[in-house]
């Protein structure tokens, strides 16, 4: 079986990847099915770093396929998975800012990346970096954690990938239920107004648009596909790419400078 490989995302700016659905004047996200939590759609990762490439066509097949247009279609020599949360930003009135996660965004990670460490249980108390288990409430947004509710976690480094990249510095691991409500109500949104050409609003004219808040560490899992030839240079090539290209713009409303990414390689 060929080796899985993972790269990170750490979010610069909001990140916006359209729904498959929209509600009244809501703009929502892509979000997963089962947990509606927000992601980025593999889709959104291959089209960008595709792109990439456009001045070689012939990587640019080999790496990812070729067209339609090309006659038969054939498949790509790399495959990309979806981008998964892995530490999302809330506001804290206490702390400022304080990165948050749940035992299923841990275990997904862990699973992933083959890290050898214990996922915290949460059923009675929330983990949390020893520097805010200080016998005080944390206040988070619109939550308060009392200080019988909290145990310091000395192992969270372990769930922090190595990097200079990231500035998480104050972690909560939460009961997965809350920490999808937190994630929720932590979104990016922004109202979007038309005017019209005596630059009055009319009715019906916005629109709210959601967005995953900068700095969020993100994940994607990637690999070379089975029936891909001489893996190990392909895997190398497609290293290159990605080191080349650790900044990265994903999703639209590029023109507002949402969706830039700082994006390095799983160590």
């Amino acid at each position: 079986m060929n080796p899985m490989h993972l790269v990170y995302l750490y979010l610069l700016s909001p990140l916006h990847t359209g729904g498959t659905t929209q509600e009244g004047n809501l703009l929502g996200i892509a979000r997963e099915s089962h947990t509606e939590l927000p992601y980025i759609p593999s889709s959104s990762i291959r089209g960008r770093l595709r792109a990439s490439l456009s001045d070689d066509q012939a990587e640019q097949y080999r790496l990812f396929g070729n067209e339609i247009s090309a006659g038969s279609l054939e498949q790509g020599a790399i495959w990309i998975g979806d981008g998964s949360i892995l530490w999302l930003p809330v506001p804290s009135l206490s702390h400022g800012v304080i990165w948050i996660s749940s035992p299923l965004l841990l275990k997904r990670w862990a699973r992933l990346s083959k890290v050898d460490c214990s996922i915290p249980d949460v059923s009675v108390r929330c983990f949390v970096h020893p520097i805010l288990a200080t016998g005080k409430p944390v206040y988070l947004k619109d939550a308060i954690l009392k200080p019988d509710q909290l145990q310091a976690w000395d192992e969270w480094q372990k769930f922090i990938p190595i990097s200079d990249k990231s500035d998480i510095k104050r972690v909560i691991v939460l009961p997965d239920k809350h920490c999808a409500t937190l994630i929720q109500m932590s979104l990016w949104r922004q109202v979007k107004i038309k005017l019209d050409e005596h630059k009055s609003v009319s009715s019906g004219s916005f629109r709210y648009e959601e967005a995953i808040p900068p700095d969020t560490l993100m994940y994607f899992p990637w690999g070379v596909t089975a029936q891909a030839k001489q893996q190990q240079d392909t895997t190398r090539v497609f290293e290159g790419i990605l080191r080349e290209h650790s900044l990265l713009q994903i999703g639209g409303q590029e023109s507002l400078g949402r969706g830039f990414v700082q994006a390095w390689l799983a160590t």
